[in-house]
């Protein structure tokens, strides 16, 4: 026999199972790239906007390192790993959200376009472990 509480919790299941192709997961987002499209701050930047491909104009900038959240769980940035070669002399930084674009890389996995340039975000304050304590 089939509790309240047990219908409720088997009811939410069935929600979050029709909302699959839906939702993201952070680990579809650490580890990919962050993109560029090279516009000047005031060319139209709309934050909100969610790409369904990569742009065939669009630069390679850095590697999302992580997904950062606000205590009430809204996304407010990531920590990208930009400049250096070969992990020598990168940098960790924070990109806000505001300045972030979510870009559908292929079925499985996500990236992030961004109107800063490679430089732009080499000029961040760099951001490391310490940084959260």
């Amino acid at each position: 026999m089939q509790t309240e509480a047990s219908m409720t919790e088997g009811t939410k299941s069935a929600d979050m199972n029709g909302m699959q192709g839906k939702l993201i997961r952070t680990r579809d987002i650490t580890g990919g790239n962050i993109y560029t499209v090279n516009e000047a701050n005031d060319e139209g930047w709309n934050p909100t906007t969610v790409h369904n491909e990569v742009g065939s104009e669009w630069n390679t900038i850095g590697e999302i390192e992580d997904v950062v959240l606000s205590q009430d769980g809204q996304v407010t940035g990531i920590v990208a790993e930009v400049g250096g070669f070969l992990d020598i002399a990168d940098k960790h930084v924070l990109i806000s959200i505001d300045d972030l674009n979510l870009v559908a890389v292929d079925d499985a996995t996500y990236g992030y376009v961004t109107r800063q340039n490679e430089e732009d975000l080499e000029e961040l304050e760099s951001v490391d472990e310490g940084f959260w304590n």
